[in-house]
């Protein structure tokens, strides 16, 4: 059966040269990097390249990137970094559309006895940049704001908040879990002091993360054990996938174009489509400060659920949001804060493109998604209703 994979907010394939970098660290380099030996301390090095080539990508010191687990691993690094480097500091500023990494463990710090202040945002998913500063306090220990939002790829304007939170005296950490890899981004210049990336959001293997954190911050490690990245997260480091993560980020950098050009042209005409053929959509989200490969649609009176399924029967990958909160049945917390209709809000997908996509996948998922939702909505009881007040007021009109 062909497979259309639209769910790179979800998690990438492995690039090829990026297998091939991994491969190596598996069979003949398998010393431990902290070896005193030449055989390991050569892998030593190898970690040192990787270092540089996330560090190149992001514009930041390669001795600012502290390599983790993955990008929730990252968040709470970040978080519990600063929380407990300031233990009089009690108040956490955040968002009500962060990732689960974020947002749950914010839910968890409310319960344990700090107090977290959740801003909220417009039907576009935007940010109201005067709560934000009437919400840092002095006693704020962090605020974690996310670069781009996974489910919308609505992008939020992170230097201003950056420029707020600086004046305010407090710390800015940001998941650009989502943003790392798709859109230019220069840490040397910028207002960021802690920002969390994935491997496996750019074409790199799971279970490998990083951690930005600018030189002159004070952060306490979350992973405590050996002296493995200057003593900022214990563990023996999984030497496979950073080597994959140095050579995924060289490559995002070099396909950089690509994403904001070809892979955003493919998505807007995905999206287009789709306004054109389906029955009463609606994108949610920014319409321009957006991720070049994410859109998110809602259709009124179907099912989010069964939409993925039947389009899971043709081969096409899509989901109805983040991966972390598929196993559940409430609807998207985002989506919610965004105060989309209920009619619409369950019948959300989200179809999030790569480099790897092509025009004939766009054209399938145009060919089956709107039969689709038009058999959906025969079968919907909501559907029927609003087709029989349709003709009804036909015949009033005519009348």
């Amino acid at each position: 059966m062909k497979v259309v994979y639209t769910d790179n907010n979800a998690t990438t394939m492995v690039a090829p040269e990026v297998v091939e970098a991994m491969l190596p660290y598996f069979r003949e380099y398998y010393g431990n990097p902290s070896s005193m030996h030449t055989f390991g301390g050569q892998v030593a090095k190898k970690i040192d390249t990787a270092r540089q080539q996330v560090a190149e990508l992001i514009g930041a010191n390669p001795e600012e990137i502290v390599f983790t687990s993955c990008g929730t691993e990252s968040d709470n690094a970040a978080i519990w970094g600063i929380l407990r480097a300031n233990p009089h500091k009690r108040h956490i500023v955040t968002s009500r559309v962060e990732h689960p990494a974020v947002y749950n463990l914010c839910k968890y710090l409310a319960q344990s006895g700090y107090h977290v202040t959740e801003l909220g945002v417009d039907s576009n998913g935007m940010l109201n940049l005067n709560e934000l500063a009437d919400a840092v306090r002095e006693d704020t220990a962090i605020v974690s704001i996310m670069y781009a939002n996974n489910e919308t790829g609505v992008i939020f304007p992170i230097e201003e908040i950056g420029s707020i939170v600086k004046q305010k005296g407090s710390i800015l950490h940001t998941d650009a879990v989502q943003a790392v890899g798709k859109i230019p981004l220069d840490l040397s210049k910028s207002t960021i002091d802690l920002l969390t990336l994935s491997g496996h959001k750019l074409h790199a293997s799971k279970g490998v993360g990083a951690l930005f954190v600018r030189k002159g911050i004070t952060f306490s490690p979350f992973i405590i054990g050996g002296h493995q990245e200057k003593n900022r997260r214990g563990g023996t480091e999984n030497v496979p996938s950073i080597i994959g993560l140095g050579k995924a980020c060289e490559l995002a950098k070099k396909f950089m174009s690509e994403e904001n050009t070809r892979v955003k042209q493919l998505r807007d005409k995905l999206e287009n489509e789709m306004l054109k053929r389906a029955p009463d959509p609606r994108v949610n989200g920014h319409r321009t400060q957006r991720l070049p490969n994410t859109t998110n649609l809602s259709f009124e009176f179907v099912e989010g659920e069964a939409i993925l399924l039947l389009l899971n029967e043709k081969g096409i990958c899509a989901s109805s949001g983040s991966a972390c909160t598929s196993g559940s049945l409430e609807p998207s917390h985002v989506l919610r804060a965004m105060g989309v209709p209920f009619t619409a809000v369950h019948g959300s997908i989200r179809l999030s493109l790569s480099r790897y996509n092509t025009m004939d996948d766009v054209d399938y998922i145009i060919e089956h998604l709107p039969p689709i939702l038009r058999r959906l909505r025969e079968i919907s009881p909501y559907g029927r209703e609003t087709k029989v007040k349709e003709q009804t007021e036909r015949i009033s009109a005519r009348a």
